[in-house]
């Protein structure tokens, strides 16, 4: 199954004899919530998850986005009719970001049929399908949560994939350089760590460029069995969100990848952890 989903393919299978679970994980980073947005047009039949509340920890050592307790994903997966076996849809109006870290996690989780609706909320809209202001109450679904499906790194593991495979920040290139730091204590990057925004993943309309075009993209950063790249690759971003997005560009151009989940939200409040400025090497 791809991991990705356009409109029209979504239209087919939500018309077909099994129709897949949607859920509208809408989030920015330092945006307003969610819910509102949802409530006033969502794509029928989609579940509203919340990404602070029920894909991320409390704030803390961590990072801002910690992985979740594990019965509270479950539980929100649940709610929203996911089981073990059947297709669900993430999608968002933000880049994407929300709907990859709803991705990521139930692939961590064990479940294997997730997509991204490319595009997110935009592309259905443009399509000329419309939305609904109707709050879904769906049967409650079975799945039930067995991480480690997919790779996942500590702050550890990452430091040592930078030195030994590639390890690659999906942040912003100014961000990785130390130029400039919005949000974390200090700027700056995990030594070793190659830049590679998750912007660059997309066009101008927030879909995911072509397989092909992926697969060269991250070859030219090293990844990949041939011409000397690494075969491990790992990613981290602020803190776990668009590093599911970088993730998810690198499984369309068929690159396993694991994620350092804490990212850079975690690490720069370690004084002990070294940082490093300045462009890719």
């Amino acid at each position: 199954m791809k991991p990705i989903i356009t409109a029209s393919e979504l239209v087919s299978e939500s018309a077909g004899a099994r129709p897949p679970v949607l859920l509208d994980v809408r989030w920015q980073l330092g945006g307003p919530p969610g819910l509102p947005a949802y409530e006033a047009g969502h794509i029928p039949g989609a579940v509203f998850v919340d990404l602070d509340a029920e894909l991320a920890g409390p704030p803390g050592s961590g990072g801002r986005h910690p992985l979740p307790d594990l019965a509270t994903f479950g539980a929100a997966m649940r709610r929203a009719g996911v089981s073990a076996d059947t297709p669900v849809v993430v999608y968002d109006d933000w880049l994407g970001w929300g709907a990859a870290r709803a991705w990521w996690l139930l692939r961590w989780t064990g479940h294997a049929r997730v997509r991204v609706l490319d595009g997110g909320l935009g592309a259905w809209t443009a399509a000329g399908h419309g939305l609904s202001k109707e709050t879904p109450i769906p049967e409650p679904g079975d799945f039930a949560p067995e991480p480690g499906a997919v790779g996942l790194l500590d702050a550890d593991g990452a430091a040592e994939l930078a030195r030994s495979g590639l390890l690659l920040d999906a942040r912003a290139a100014e961000r990785y350089r130390g130029d400039v730091e919005p949000i974390d204590p200090v700027g700056g990057h995990i030594p070793g760590a190659v830049s590679a925004p998750t912007t660059e993943n997309v066009d101008a309309e927030g879909r995911f460029l072509s397989a092909e075009a992926l697969a060269a993209r991250f070859s030219k950063l090293g990844a990949g069995e041939g011409d000397g790249g690494s075969e491990a690759v790992g990613v981290y971003c602020g803190s776990g969100v668009s590093g599911a997005h970088e993730v998810l560009a690198l499984t369309i151009a068929g690159i396993p990848a694991a994620l350092y989940a804490g990212s850079w939200s975690e690490w720069s409040n370690d004084p002990t952890r070294p940082v490093a400025t300045g462009p890719n090497p």
